[in-house]
């Protein structure tokens, strides 16, 4: 973005289900019966091109996540419902979740292409690593990857990837009917990759997209989470509890990337809130008040153990937390590990006060309050170094999507802190950041191009 553009937040949807609270699909505001109806889906992405959001994010696991006992779980795989979003909106970003130990580099690469293609330069990639022994077990394998190894194949993976949206240059095809040259097959790559994780040939059966790469974003805040944001992600999607906290961690992020040769303005921190809105405090306070009630017990704890990597089942829920492992011991998400144990210790808290404070949104920070003090919060982590925009977790939905759009995002606007109109078509153009160079065929790192 030109240095002479005022600076803007950017606001991302993350769409889940019935709601992020998890007890969402039993409150009489959702709709749980349509979480596998593509027009409920297709509502909430057109509610946040409305709001002028810059993208909707689907989060995604390769099992089957907490007790579908208690909660509206599963649902649509990430890339297939994003297709069918792309069809009836025309600006909003369409960010899916795939994991890089699960997946291969050149089906990854190739879905993302199609649905660059598809929405005409919306697509972005959350890159997980996946962190639960139930996924590996879907997989063939008993125990999970070890942590360390899991983020050395991802970092394989992206590259392997990259190289293959670079395999067809722009101007590749020719379509010289006369001649009849489709394409100028100078400028349609083999990458001949072969690492330690991936063998790939190429180059991919998929001609070069709208945005060179989908959008490049990371979610996770360990050590080896961090680097791996500051050598490759575009956007990080993280949580932190207090803007202190939420310093800190924009501080070292930003602080990691020159040597990796980026600047600043290439990584866009995106916090994770949970609104919980009404038309006054007490009415916001009331709906959250709601929403802990109808939190069944069971599911939090089971939750719980599987943030903490203990097996907390028969524990008295007004007790204090028991003696957890080192973090260096947890092969899961360490990072989310390491804010939930500390958000107890810090504040005292009971199982049962963990498992209310948790319920919206799962170590992401939730805030309940009126339109402008929602404002308020979004724009202090703004203004004090904690933030570029947020990832906005509706508590409820469609409805809590619903008052963000019409509510919140009015109010910023008449902030000077939000666009009023949508000014590019692709993602990258939402987000202020470069197409990337092809790597195949220029010397040297370009801007806006991973390392």
């Amino acid at each position: 973005m030109p240095a002479t553009s005022p600076r803007r937040l950017h606001l991302n949807a993350f769409l889940m289900n019935a709601g992020h609270h998890d007890a969402a699909w039993r409150h009489p505001r959702t709709q749980p019966e349509r979480v596998t109806d593509l027009r409920y889906f297709q509502q909430l992405a057109q509610t946040a091109e409305r709001g002028l959001l810059d993208s909707v994010f689907l989060a995604d696991g390769l099992a089957l996540w907490g007790k579908v006992r208690h909660n509206a779980l599963g649902g649509f795989e990430p890339l297939t419902l994003l297709s069918a979003l792309a069809a009836v909106t025309e600006h909003v970003g369409l960010i899916a979740t795939v994991s890089t130990t699960f997946n291969e580099p050149f089906h990854t690469a190739r879905k993302f292409a199609s649905l660059d293609h598809i929405s005409g330069g919306r697509a972005g990639w959350n890159i997980v690593t996946s962190g639960t022994v139930n996924e590996a077990r879907n997989f063939g394998q008993d125990e999970h990857l070890e942590h360390r190894l899991r983020y050395e194949r991802a970092r394989e993976f992206v590259d392997v990837a990259t190289k293959l949206w670079d395999s067809w240059e722009d101007d590749a095809i020719l379509l010289d009917r006369e001649r009849g040259i489709y394409a100028d097959t100078d400028k349609v790559r083999e990458i001949n990759h072969r690492g330690q994780y991936f063998g790939v040939q190429g180059p991919l059966n998929v001609p070069r997209t709208p945005q060179a790469y989908p959008l490049l974003v990371q979610a996770g805040s360990s050590e080896d989470g961090k680097e791996f944001a500051a050598q490759y992600a575009e956007a990080v999607f993280t949580a932190q509890q207090t803007l202190a906290d939420g310093q800190a961690f924009y501080k070292d992020l930003k602080s990691r990337l020159a040597r990796y040769g980026r600047t600043e303005d290439q990584l866009l921190v995106l916090p994770g809130i949970a609104p919980v809105i009404g038309s006054t405090e007490a009415e916001a306070r009331a709906l959250e008040q709601e929403l802990t009630g109808l939190q069944v017990p069971e599911y939090g704890l089971a939750q719980l153990s599987g943030m903490l990597g203990t097996d907390l089942t028969g524990l008295p829920l007004d007790g204090p937390l028991p003696e957890l492992p080192e973090e260096r011991n947890i092969n899961g998400n360490k990072s989310r590990f390491t804010l939930v144990a500390e958000l107890a210790h810090r504040d005292g808290l009971t199982l049962r006060e963990l498992i209310a404070r948790l319920g919206a949104g799962r170590g992401h920070r939730v805030f309940a309050g009126t339109p402008e003090q929602i404002a308020d919060q979004l724009q202090e982590w703004f203004t004090q170094g904690a933030a570029d925009g947020f990832n906005i977790m509706p508590p409820h939905l469609p409805g809590g999507l619903e008052d963000f759009v019409d509510h919140v995002v009015p109010i910023l606007q008449r902030r000077g802190l939000f666009r009023t109109e949508y000014t590019g078509r692709t993602l990258r153009e939402h987000y202020g950041l470069a197409r990337p160079a092809n790597r195949l065929t220029a010397p040297a790192v370009g801007e806006g191009q991973p390392a």
